[in-house]
């Protein structure tokens, strides 16, 4: 915690229940769509700010083999975008030549600003140390990062859904 006040609860409504909630809505949109023919792994990682625990664990004891993998989303703090910029942080772009042509035909609704490498400081990193191509997904930094005031009532859930209809448009064309 950023949190120096009496003991306090932090719901997280951002950092990270926003990922989790796209997480979740994510996998309910590609379940409900039979044209998909790939496999999808979704997974919530926890001793993240620890030391990306429960990632790192995960690539050295995968469910499959880490060659299968196409690649890895991430998606943590989502939930915060500003209203008027729109504007959605990708990192990752550079780990996979995919990535370019895949958001060159998007018509998303939101401003991209794009980063290149693979490491950050989230789950994300731990895949790409394992080659396996990224995307990390984040609207941007607040003042109530780890703070008890990160709460429900700051989420933008119109950018919520920009960053859903992105995903969908962007997993649609891969």
């Amino acid at each position: 915690s950023m949190y120096r006040g009496e003991p306090a609860v932090h719901n997280g409504a951002d950092d990270n229940a926003s990922g989790v909630a796209m997480v979740i809505e994510l996998a309910k949109k590609l379940a409900s769509q039979p044209t998909h023919r790939h496999n999808y792994l979704f997974i919530l990682f926890s001793g993240e700010e620890l030391g990306l625990y429960g990632s790192k664990w995960y690539v050295e004891h995968p469910s499959i083999r880490t060659d299968k993998i196409d690649y890895m989303l991430n998606f943590d703090m989502v939930g915060r975008m500003d209203s008027i910029t729109h504007t959605l942080i990708v990192g990752g772009v550079g780990t996979s030549t995919d990535w370019a042509s895949g958001f060159d035909t998007l018509s998303t609704g939101v401003h991209l600003k794009t980063t290149e490498s693979g490491v950050g400081p989230s789950d994300h990193t731990s895949f790409y140390l394992k080659n396996i191509p990224v995307l990390h997904f984040f609207t941007g930094q607040h003042k109530d990062y780890h703070k008890p005031s990160d709460d429900e009532a700051k989420i933008n859930y119109d950018g919520m859904d920009r960053v859903f209809r992105f995903t969908l448009q962007l997993l649609n064309k891969l």
